[in-house]
């Protein structure tokens, strides 16, 4: 039986972590980043209690690979969409005013 406070406490301090950064940052990469690290802090929790649980082989095992395969495919599409918004705006900040769009300079 392994000690289960300390992969709690890791699992809790990415989600925090990430949930802080999501909130503070205006910068899509660095939102990004912090998704990131909510999905790893979730990925930590998975193992964790599937690494406790007495069936170890089951869907426990399977889950994680699915986790890391979802988080990767999500990392590719979201890089995507910033590197497009970033060549339309020329900025990557949320907060960001489009070239085109309402307000702009003429």
């Amino acid at each position: 039986m392994i000690h289960l406070l300390g992969p709690y406490l890791l699992a809790a301090a990415l989600v925090g972590i990430g949930v802080a950064g999501i909130g503070l940052r205006r910068n899509a990469v660095l939102v990004l980043v912090g998704v990131e690290l909510v999905l790893s802090g979730a990925l930590v929790l998975l193992v964790t209690t599937q690494a406790a649980g007495a069936d170890r082989w089951a869907a426990g095992s399977v889950l994680p690979l699915f986790v890391v395969t979802i988080a990767a495919a999500e990392v590719v599409v979201a890089l995507a969409v910033v590197l497009a918004a970033f060549r339309l705006r020329g900025s990557i900040d949320l907060d960001a005013r489009s070239a085109d769009g309402p307000g702009a300079p003429r």
